[in-house]
């Protein structure tokens, strides 16, 4: 079971290949662009859309002569992946937390705040410099808070977050995994990821990408994922893939709508007009599933497509925008989707987690994980991770596993404690869900009290606890395609799959706010103007009683013996 939980993100088929050789008689492109846009309608009467662009390229960054050409993937990543022998690197900033109850499975999950894990070469000789220098990098490159990513923040997984790409990598001192759960995703975010494209934001689908629209909606994420994947079934060859992908949930009454009924303008503030120049393949995908009756789309599309996605084999309507014949005589495309009825209801995912925090003061309190399996009859194993920071000191030996009342013993434990100031706890545990049941994992930790100059500015806020990390094969109602170099849609093809009776699942809990022993910073505040009055009054009166000279002053004669005193002044007289 471990195994078969472990390895399930792994494509384990082949490390490495050399470069293809083309004839010089057949010229053909070494690089590839495909983009993609899918827009699956929920039920709540919110719209999901979802913007995957892929760009693929079978050169070598590890080779002794560096890169030095570059057409479509971008320099700036390609000399990253040269400098520090960068495996794999996964990254994601993301606004919001994705309702799984409620919106279903994403296509690609990602926690609230910045996620960066790294896989990185074995020719690596100091990973944790590599590391903490390639955080200070990518800062730069997407103008986030990444650089205060340091040893009090990381992990090294020992089974989680495997390769998603080439290789059967079992040495996990080469992997780091991080997250800023506070980090906030702005416009300074998005310039930089659009500009790694190779239309930018001109043409193609990303001219939809409006910041002021996107950052309103209820969720949204952006990533960037590069790793190296097979090009033929028996991956003789290799190419890196650069991944780029856009989530967002646009929200039915923050939008002002009166009615359910959504436009790409209406989403986007913007119409396609055109494909990008550079792509190969440029689709919108509109997902007509659960009840092709239930909406209307104008302008309606004959083209249909089927693909199997987290288990399900869902319809899907295609616009191919490279058709001049999509945007008709406008020369524009504003798809229109308007809902009939609301009945239907949504399938009920299979797994969703959910945390929280339970307790009372300021000393102690209980981080209590509660993973739901509503499968009707079949159980399957699940693997959490949880990375808590050092000023929550977990009292491990109260940490216990329950289902239905019953205890779980965990097949897989795999524990590191903290470091004061130094490094954060790491848990991992291989648990087996029973079917329909809620498997609660709990465990209670004392809070530290911190040094005065290690709170941040607003103390009374809180401190942010990421996300805990669940992965699992969970088992799918349709055989799943194990062969990754078959041409498929990019949003059925970022994990790879092995078995066909399952497919892989990887959701993430809420983070956890916990309150931690503030001291008042308001004292020395009081102390200053206590201090300060009692030495301008204590001080300033012994000061003057020290320095000041007292005179005698007689009092004014009266009129008389004034004029008396002239007039014995002029006759020589001392006055009286």
């Amino acid at each position: 079971i471990l195994s078969a939980t472990v390895d399930a993100a792994a494509d384990t088929q082949g490390t490495s290949a050399p470069e293809t050789v083309v004839p010089s008689s057949v010229p053909q492109p070494k690089d590839d662009f495909q983009e993609e846009l899918v827009i699956r309608p929920l039920h709540s009467g919110d719209i999901y859309a979802s913007f995957q662009f892929r760009t693929l390229w079978d050169t070598d960054f590890m080779r002794e002569n560096k890169v030095s050409h570059y057409r479509l993937f971008p320099k700036s990543l390609g000399q990253v992946i040269s400098k520090f022998s960068v495996r794999e690197l996964h990254i994601s900033f993301t606004q919001g937390y994705w309702r799984t109850m409620q919106w279903g499975q994403p296509f690609i999950p990602s926690p609230p705040g910045a996620e960066l894990w790294v896989w990185f070469q074995d020719s690596v000789t100091d990973v944790d410099a590599t590391w903490k220098e390639l955080t200070n990098v990518l800062s730069g490159i997407f103008c986030a808070s990444l650089n205060f990513i340091d040893s009090t923040n990381t992990v090294q997984p020992s089974a989680s977050f495997k390769p998603l790409g080439i290789g059967n990598v079992t040495d996990h001192s080469f992997l780091r995994y991080a997250t800023l759960p506070r980090e906030i995703v702005c416009t300074e975010n998005l310039t930089p990821w659009k500009k790694l494209l190779p239309c930018g934001s001109k043409a193609g689908l990303a001219v939809l990408l409006k910041s002021e629209k996107l950052f309103h909606s209820s969720f949204h994420s952006q990533a960037v994922h590069i790793r190296s994947v097979c090009q033929d079934w028996q991956c003789k060859t290799t190419s890196w893939e650069l991944r780029q992908t856009v989530n967002s949930v646009f929200d039915l009454h923050n939008s002002g709508q009166a009615k359910r009924e959504w436009s790409l303008f209406k989403m986007f503030s913007r119409t396609l007009t055109e494909a990008c120049p550079l792509a190969s393949s440029s689709k919108l995908y509109i997902d007509i599933t659960d009840n092709p009756q239930q909406f209307e789309l104008s302008p309606a599309t004959s083209l249909l497509s089927q693909a199997v996605v987290l288990g399900d084999r869902r319809t899907f309507s295609v616009y191919d925008l490279t058709q001049e014949t999509t945007f008709g005589s406008v020369r524009s495309l504003n798809l229109l989707i308007r809902w009939k009825s609301n009945e239907g209801e949504m399938l009920r995912p299979l797994l969703h987690a959910e945390r929280y925090v339970a307790g009372y003061g300021l000393q102690t309190g209980e981080i209590h994980t509660l993973m739901y399996n509503n499968h009707p009859y079949r159980s399957f194993p699940v693997l959490l991770l949880d990375s808590v920071p050092w000023y929550l000191r977990l009292y491990i030996h109260t940490l216990s596993v329950t289902s239905k009342g019953k205890d779980n013993k965990p097949s897989y434990i795999h524990y590191e404690p903290s470091k004061d100031r130094v490094k954060p706890h790491l848990l991992e545990m291989l648990i087996q869900l029973p079917p329909n049941s809620v498997t609660e994992v709990t465990v209670q930790f004392e809070r530290a009290l911190l040094k005065w100059t290690e709170y941040p500015p607003d103390p009374n806020h809180g401190f942010y606890v990421g996300s805990s990390v669940i992965s699992s094969l969970v088992p799918s109602t349709v055989a799943m395609d194990t062969n990754s170099t078959r041409e498929r849609p990019l949003f059925s093809s970022f994990f790879p799959c092995k078995e066909e009776s399952s497919y892989f699942v990887r959701i993430y809990t809420e983070p956890l706010l916990v309150n931690l022993p503030t001291p008042d910073f308001s004292m020395p505040y009081n102390v200053i103007c206590l201090t300060c009055t009692v030495v301008a009054v204590g001080y300033g009166s012994l000061y003057n009683l020290l320095t000041r000279s007292f005179q005698i002053e007689e009092p004014n004669p009266g009129l008389a013996k004034r004029i008396a005193n002239v007039i014995r002044k002029m006759r020589g007289v001392p006055p009286l």
